[in-house]
């Protein structure tokens, strides 16, 4: 990574933005409750958490006629209620904050309608130039579709973005994107920096 030449820093939203992981463990056994089915074990939770919100009814409802009636549930249930339960990242702001304006700042993230509402619920509206979220593209990571769209919108290359992400889904996304990639709380990934704050990421580039 060469700070110099850096010109965005991009975020996922889930598991790097913010611990999102009570908002939508309790969002899908809602939807699991309803149609009278049990908790998400560990391993359906771990997918559903990385993936679209389709994909990943998709995984947990295998049933294919069930699932016409689960998305068409969904498509009436608000996500509202479920995301004073997302806990943002307590560096984030202050990460922002240095950024802008010297950066410019992204978002690739597999949520859909939601990311919006987030962002406001939170006072993350202004920190950010550009939102790619699933519904925005043909393709969700692992494809990267996403971050080829934040590239155009910024108009750099590849080597001039930072994309920080934690989950195997983002590293790929960033691979095939040729952008390098920081890889947020999961050591286990490939990355050209590991974080486990985002405070850190503010260090690296100061320094």
């Amino acid at each position: 990574m060469k700070p110099n030449d850096l010109k965005v820093v991009a975020f996922d939203c889930d598991g790097v933005m913010f611990d999102s992981s009570r908002a939508n463990r309790a969002y899908y056994d809602h939807i699991l409750q309803h149609f009278c089915r049990p908790p998400m074990t560990d391993a359906q939770f771990a997918y559903a958490h990385m993936h679209t919100v389709s994909g990943a009814l998709a995984h947990l409802f295998e049933d294919s006629d069930l699932l016409v009636e689960v998305r068409a549930y969904c498509r009436e249930l608000s996500y509202m209620p479920f995301i004073p339960h997302m806990v943002i990242e307590p560096h984030l702001k202050e990460l922002l904050a240095f950024l802008r304006p010297a950066y410019g700042t992204g978002i690739a993230t597999n949520r859909t309608n939601t990311m919006a509402r987030v962002l406001e619920v939170h006072g993350l509206t202004d920190y950010f130039d550009k939102v790619v979220t699933a519904s925005d593209v043909h393709n969700a990571k692992p494809d990267p579709e996403q971050l080829l769209v934040l590239l155009d919108h910024f108009q750099i290359e590849p080597l001039q973005m930072l994309f920080i992400g934690d989950s195997e889904l983002d590293a790929m996304a960033a691979q095939d994107a040729g952008v390098p990639f920081v890889a947020f709380g999961n050591p286990a990934l490939e990355a050209e920096v590991h974080l486990q704050n985002l405070g850190q990421l503010k260090r690296l580039l100061t320094t």
